[in-house]
């Protein structure tokens, strides 16, 4: 069952770990350090992408150093600049400067001829969708997308940046059923920042005729979704943010199905289809 996880100040601390009670294949959390600090992490069983959300930080997986990991500022002041560590790897970090690190992880089978790889900000692969007249313009920052078919077994992340007031996740869309063609089952997790920080949004879920159940979002909470219809909506005046992560049960690439009592707007809200072949 979907739930809303509140932003709390648990440092370093699985937000969702393994054994979840709504995702059975995802965990995420949130690494914060101080210049010089340093952490060793391993995922049992899981494979990673780590994002720096702010600062910078040198990261060793094996051996294989990626040096001056990160430097935004804060999500929304440039493209991330991210590693990808398969499962059962040590992962040791040095905060070169205060950091804040996004830790998404997909339970896989251990591969060990898969490798690390850094994806630089000039690797992402950004799709805009829908428009400010139909309130739902979005950006999605692909971190780890289809350009990585084949170095990742099971994790998809990316960066959504909604404008004020407007929809994300719509057309309402699903993808809790595997048919191999129409759609597939992939967990979801969302993460949520606002700019400046006093915003929120809605975020909504609901099975085929079934009523929604709506959260209010804040700065820092956490959604897990197993199963549903999930729009999303920012409130005016805040432009929103949403650390996503998926994971497929049967396959990586993610194909959606769209309500069909929606079907009209697949063709006035633009860029639906670059969206969903940027999935695939």
């Amino acid at each position: 069952m979907a739930r809303l996880i509140p932003a709390s100040d648990t440092k370093n601390a699985p937000i969702v770990g393994a054994g979840d009670e709504t995702l059975s294949l995802i965990t995420f959390r949130l690494v914060e350090l101080t210049a010089g600090e340093t952490l060793t992490l391993v995922e049992p069983d899981h494979e990673v992408c780590l994002v720096p959300f702010s600062g910078t930080v040198h990261v060793e997986v094996d051996g294989q150093r990626f040096d001056d990991l990160g430097g935004r500022d804060d999500v929304f002041s440039g493209l991330a600049d991210s590693v990808y560590v398969p499962a059962n790897r040590r992962i040791s970090l040095v905060a070169f400067s205060n950091c804040e690190i996004g830790v998404a992880g997909a339970k896989t089978e251990e591969d060990a001829d898969a490798t690390p790889f850094r994806v630089t900000p000039d690797e992402v692969e950004e799709v805009e969708v829908g428009s400010r007249e139909t309130h739902s313009r979005r950006r999605i920052r692909h971190i780890l997308g289809q350009r990585q078919n084949g170095r990742v077994q099971r994790l998809l992340v990316s960066e959504l940046y909604a404008d004020p007031g407007c929809w994300s996740g719509y057309p309402p869309h699903k993808h809790d059923t595997d048919d191999g063609v129409k759609e597939t089952n992939h967990e979801e997790l969302y993460h949520y920042r606002f700019n400046p920080e006093t915003g929120f949004g809605g975020q909504s879920c609901y099975n085929e005729g079934e009523a929604p159940t709506t959260f209010t979002t804040r700065h820092g909470d956490t959604f897990c979704l197993d199963r549903g219809y999930h729009p999303t909506v920012t409130s005016p005046g805040h432009e929103g943010y949403i650390f996503t992560v998926l994971a497929g049960y049967t396959q990586r690439g993610l194909v959606q199905r769209f309500e069909s009592r929606h079907a009209h707007l697949m063709a006035a809200i633009p860029g639906i289809q670059g969206m969903r072949d940027a999935f695939k």
